[in-house]
């Protein structure tokens, strides 16, 4: 297998409406789609030409059959994703006046154990941030983290608040056998006080790997200690949530099948602006 995805299989239901009348009702637009971190990366490996997985959790209910059945139908292999007795996971996108928002309830993400994912073997392993930093979880991201046998191993920082409440230092100190981070500008600094080039550079002092994500002003990848920067693609954004997902799991795709880093940013980069130019999280089929 080229990339394992550990953490999150969810259902993401997208609001989006003009200022909200607090206590009224307003017009808007709402959307179901299957989702989560790790689904969201598979897919886009998937759709990348790599072969692909989750290891995840999704309830007994109508919902975790719709999001597994969904996930299996791009080519990626589902095995890995058990039930378990709780309802399968939801996350609420608000989109107001073009500020976003997110409520996640992890559901039966939450009981995810240890044993389901010690001894991933992969060319590259993908660890979810919102299994790392959170409790219950974290005890499972460690067992993934120490037993995977995998030469590229990454952990994507999931969100800036949840850096803020862990600490960076924890996490620098728990993340020592990761040769990958990904992080998005304001998780990067909430990582080490810097943005843009500069992040890039501090996070790569401590990982092979580290790709800083900085929505329209492109994407940098301090590979080996050397800087690359791509660009970003000139479009009308839509709807960013899953961007970062599908670089993630694009940019170690691509890695794991010996990609030239400069490459496979590009490439990365390309499938980010793909979903920010579309009201979809995954590819529209015939998409490159």
């Amino acid at each position: 297998m080229d990339l394992v995805c550990v953490g999150d299989v969810m259902l993401d239901v997208h609001v989006a409406s003009g200022a909200l009348a607090r206590g009224g009702d307003v017009h808007g637009r709402v959307a179901l789609r299957p989702g989560g971190t790790s689904a969201n990366a598979a897919v886009w490996g998937a759709w990348s030409g790599a072969s692909t997985g989750v290891l995840a959790a999704v309830g007994d209910d109508l919902v975790g059959r719709l999001c597994v059945e969904a996930v299996s139908e791009r080519g990626v292999d589902v095995a890995g994703i058990s039930r378990r007795p709780s309802p399968t996971g939801v996350m609420v996108v608000m989109t107001e006046a073009g500020d976003r928002s997110m409520v996640a309830d992890r559901g039966a993400n939450a009981e995810l154990e240890p044993d389901d994912v010690r001894g991933v073997e992969a060319a590259a392993v993908l660890v979810s941030g919102y299994l790392f930093l959170q409790e219950p979880g974290h005890d499972v991201a460690l067992a993934a983290i120490g037993s995977a046998r995998t030469p590229l191993l990454a952990i994507e920082s999931a969100s800036w608040p949840l850096i803020d409440a862990f600490g960076a230092d924890r996490f620098f100190a728990e993340t020592t056998a990761c040769d990958v981070v990904l992080a998005n500008e304001r998780e990067a600094t909430a990582l080490v006080g810097l943005g843009g080039e500069d992040a890039a550079r501090a996070l790569g002092d401590r990982y092979r790997f580290a790709a800083v994500k900085r929505g329209a002003s492109g994407a940098v990848l301090s590979a080996d200690g050397e800087l690359l920067v791509a660009p970003a693609e000139p479009i009308v954004e839509l709807e960013a949530t899953g961007a970062g997902d599908a670089f993630d799991g694009v940019l170690l795709a691509e890695l794991s099948r010996g990609r030239a880093p400069r490459e496979a940013l590009a490439r990365a980069t390309h499938a980010g602006a793909l979903v920010a130019a579309s009201s979809q999280t995954w590819p529209d089929e015939g998409a490159a």
